[in-house]
């Protein structure tokens, strides 16, 4: 394939908005640009929205169009949210306590040496104990055997038996990764598993909205180093697609700094995702990755991640304590029909509202759809009191709708704040305002003293989620802790300054950073087209991608 003519389209969907760029393929110029909110009950509805107005803007046809790349943060959303897939575990030949993101996890005695003998007999009876107990009970199964990088028997057994008792996914920690390192390795086939009907969604949208436009035939998705893969290996080793947007982000970041060292400053709706960039290059981890808080062998960007963006969840608890993050919601000044803030925010359990999703039933037997559909958008303590479930039982029926998107989460958020002050347009400011207003009594403020406090609370995160990651780099994760609590402490004060740029990437950076760089004395920096950034940063990765592999071949 030529990349010396025609076109070609970047795509990344973000948990809050889609993004599209249309470029030259000759000189990656951009040709045109669309963002529209990303749809999460039915992702192929936002991405088309799009792309149609990418294809419009620029004037082409299909047949123009050499190559379509895709970025996307869904999975590290998905992992931030605590969201994704069941998993049961099986752990063959250890004992060794783990504290990995499944629902079941099962230890069977067996394995192998290094030698790849085999060290202990598989027990089947075991084994098949456990397959019977989770069937029903786990959307996907994980199997880790001790040394299967040597001899991976027992655990194509343990897949040959789960799938002939319950016939969901299996992921083999063999097939992941071929590194030492049983407990990486378990984390990573976990994650694998957890990431997969995430991956699978969203690329069955992008397949569907690409080929219904005739633009499917040549399509990859950025991994987390930031190098190509197929959609088919995607959905296949979801989780390496986990560090996805950031390796756009930092692909972006090493073309247009203005700097050969910068910090790259992702702001999107759910996460703030921070990567360094040094001699114009990524820094890439590639003895494997920290997901969460599990140590895996995903080879990324190096890069720190902290659940707050523009649609985090801005509430005060049942304590009076103000929070924001990790959850995201729906802004109120985006919800659209909902009752009026003065009939129902406050604190705690009437922080926020939940109301029915575009993908619920209205036959459905749920109790909470049931309450939803005859009362409308209704608080959790509402919900409770009307449906007689304990908070406990609610909270886990609520985050399994919403996971599932047949219920929304509305509240306030950073994007609320924002319209409050009159930094952005983009939904109904009379809904926001009134719901500041009310808030801010909690502390004695206005509405614009209490939007200005979600504003505030919200930089110091990403102020926060930057020193972190430079200093964990550049000095230790002892002095990163130390750094980041720094205005925890009443007795010890000091000032912190970053001695490169920062470059924003996402509509809300332009509103967020200029202060944070402020404080930290360095610049922000927004190069043109930040706002698609992750879409320009994936389709330039695979244009020089594969003009390289075309130069060699």
């Amino acid at each position: 394939m030529s990349f010396e003519s025609g076109y070609a389209i970047g795509i990344d969907t973000g948990g809050t908005y889609t993004d599209t760029v249309v470029v030259k393929c000759e000189d990656s110029s951009v040709v045109a640009t669309a963002k529209s909110p990303t749809t999460h009950h039915d992702l192929s509805l936002g991405l088309a929205s799009s792309l149609d107005k990418a294809m419009k803007e620029s004037g082409i046809s299909p047949d123009e169009v050499q190559l379509v790349s895709v970025s996307t943060t869904l999975a590290t959303n998905a992992i931030v949210e605590n969201k994704g897939a069941r998993v049961g575990l099986f752990m063959i030949g250890t004992t060794k306590a783990l504290k990995l993101p499944v629902v079941t996890l099962r230890y069977v005695k067996g394995g192998h040496k290094i030698t790849g003998v085999e060290e202990d007999p598989l027990d089947i009876e075991s084994l098949v104990d456990g397959i019977q107990d989770m069937a029903g009970h786990v959307d996907a199964y994980a199997v880790c055997s001790a040394m299967s990088i040597k001899n991976p028997a027992h655990e194509l057994i343990a897949e040959k038996a789960i799938s002939l008792t319950d016939p969901q996914p299996v992921f083999c920690s063999h097939t992941i990764s071929t590194r030492a390192g049983q407990a990486e390795r378990a984390a990573t086939a976990v994650l694998n598993a957890r990431l997969m009907p995430v991956m699978k969604d969203f690329l069955a949208g992008v397949g569907k909205a690409l080929d219904e436009r005739g633009l499917g035939s040549s399509v990859v998705v950025v991994r987390g180093n930031a190098t190509p893969m197929s959609m088919e290996d995607a959905v296949q080793r979801a989780a390496e697609t986990f560090a996805s947007g950031p390796a756009s982000t930092a692909y972006y970041g090493s073309i247009y700094s203005p700097e050969k060292d910068a910090l790259i400053v992702d702001v999107g709706g759910t996460t703030t995702d921070v990567t360094l960039i040094r001699n114009s290059q990524p820094t890439i981890q590639e003895s494997g990755s920290i997901i969460g808080d599990w140590e895996t062998h995903v080879e990324a960007v190096e890069m720190f991640t902290v659940g707050v963006g523009g649609d985090s969840f801005a509430r005060i608890n049942r304590s009076g304590n103000f929070e924001v993050g990790p959850g995201r919601v729906v802004p109120l000044c985006m919800a659209g029909d909902i009752p009026a803030p003065e009939k129902w925010i406050g604190k705690g359990h009437e922080s926020h509202l939940l109301k029915v999703g575009p993908s619920a039933d209205k036959s459905s037997d749920d109790a909470v759809l049931k309450y939803l559909f005859e009362n409308g958008p209704s608080t959790f303590g509402q919900i409770m009191e009307g449906t007689g479930l304990g908070e406990i039982g609610l909270g886990g029926k609520v985050q399994k709708l919403v996971r599932e998107q047949l219920v929304e989460e509305v509240g306030f958020t950073p994007t609320d704040a924002l319209h409050v002050q009159g930094q952005l347009d983009i939904g109904d400011r009379s809904v926001s305002e009134a719901a500041a207003g009310i808030l801010g009594k909690e502390f004695d403020l206005d509405g614009a003293g209490f939007a200005e406090m979600v504003l505030s609370e919200t930089r110091v995160k990403i102020e926060n989620a930057m020193l972190e990651h430079i200093v964990r780099k550049e000095i230790g994760g002892n002095m990163a802790g130390f750094i980041s609590g720094r205005a925890a402490s009443s007795l010890v004060s000091f000032d912190a300054s970053l001695n490169l740029p920062i470059v924003g990437i996402g509509a809300a950076a332009q509103k967020l950073l200029p202060e944070v760089a402020e404080k930290l004395h360095t610049e922000a920096v927004f190069p043109s087209h930040h706002e698609v950034g992750n879409a320009l940063g994936a389709i330039k990765m695979a244009l020089d991608t594969m003009k390289k592999d075309s130069c060699n071949e």
